[in-house]
């Protein structure tokens, strides 16, 4: 069990995190330890903190290979689920997925589809994503940061290519359009749109006088929310960070319908 707490604005309430692991013969202490400090140092800009209290351990074979959206995942995510509100995160460990015919490395569910089935509400992945586990270079936690970051609202920095422009895309306004994902960790910043600039994450700068001057600065190689490696990956961008307290706001605390949403992109990595 755990718990999340937002805070400043978001201060006034908090959710309990269950984490399951699927067979017990993965997921030292140590390695659970270590992967909720990884998440922690990876929030803590956006103001989510995450408070771990219980792990429980499940012997049932026919989850440890689990198929998104199959009869195996439903029966797993209703008979452990814990809790009966969209503040409360619930993580599930198996040693095989596979989406939309692909094996990946996990997938999560967005802040509004909790609302039409509670029950599949929360996020699956490899356990071998943990740090130490032996995914490399998917290793050192920041798979659970990706898709905890779809649980809170945020798309791929890839999402809508290099038509999504730098206000639509992934819905965050300092992520510069990117045709496709990002991976390994490149030493030159890709330009994968041509007329775009280098794929980049945005600063706003003021002046003296009060003006904001933006430019796109930082590559965009190194977002929690792109493909590279594990090591590449060191940041959510201001918007990005921006939006997900939105998203929290609106889906997970007031959990509020909201009309002409756009759909949910495919979230699953790798």
């Amino acid at each position: 069990m755990g718990k999340v707490t937002f805070r400043q604005s978001f201060d006034r309430s908090s959710c309990r995190l269950f984490l399951f692991l699927i067979q017990t013969l993965h997921g030292r202490d140590s390695q659970i330890d270590e992967q909720l400090r990884v998440l922690n140092n990876n929030f803590i800009d956006a103001d989510v903190v995450f408070q771990l209290q219980e792990t429980t351990r499940t012997e049932r074979e026919e989850w440890f290979n689990i198929t998104s959206g199959s009869a195996q995942e439903t029966a797993m995510k209703t008979s452990l689920r814990r809790g009966d509100n969209p503040l409360t995160l619930n993580i599930y460990t198996v040693g095989n997925l596979v989406a939309s015919g692909n094996s990946v490395l996990g997938y999560a569910t967005f802040p509004d589809e909790y609302q039409p089935n509670p029950a599949l509400d929360g996020v699956v992945l490899l356990y071998t994503t943990f740090p130490g586990g032996s995914n490399a270079p998917f290793n050192q936690g920041r798979t659970l940061t990706h898709e905890v970051g779809h649980w809170v609202g945020l798309y791929h920095t890839f999402q809508g290519g290099c038509n999504g422009g730098i206000y639509v895309g992934d819905y965050a306004g300092d992520t510069s359009p990117q045709a496709s994902a990002t991976f390994g960790c490149p030493t030159t910043n890709p330009d994968t749109c041509p007329g775009e600039g280098v794929d980049r994450k945005s600063t706003f700068r003021c002046s003296p006088s009060g003006s904001v001057a933006h430019s796109l600065s930082f590559p965009a190689i190194h977002n929690y929310m792109d493909y590279t490696d594990d090591s590449c990956m060191d940041n959510f961008s201001l918007g990005q960070r921006t939006r997900l307290r939105l998203q929290i706001e609106i889906y997970r605390i007031q959990n509020m319908p909201r009309e002409g949403f756009p759909p949910p992109p495919p979230r699953f990595k790798h």
